[in-house]
């Protein structure tokens, strides 16, 4: 699943990289995809609503096993 799920964040990513953004996989734990947006969508107000209204979409569309997709928690070198 890990190669199915880059794959469809190589395509997000082209549009993050846009609005001078990024995003990384994190984890995939139970279906549940953990992400981490770099770059200005890291600090970004709407980040939440990028990564649930964007990311988890299609991802689900792309792969019907995602359940749901998480921002990983800010870590202190940001």
């Amino acid at each position: 699943m890990r190669e199915k799920v880059e794959a469809v964040l190589e395509k997000i990513r082209k549009g993050l990289k846009m609005d001078g953004g990024d995003i990384e996989l994190v984890d995939i734990a139970d279906n549940v995809v953990t992400v981490k947006l770099r770059g200005a969508c890291a600090g970004c107000p709407f980040s939440q609503m990028t990564i649930k209204n964007f990311v988890e979409r299609e991802l689900k569309k792309a792969i019907p096993e995602v359940k749901k997709v998480e921002a990983a928690p800010i870590d202190d070198e940001e």
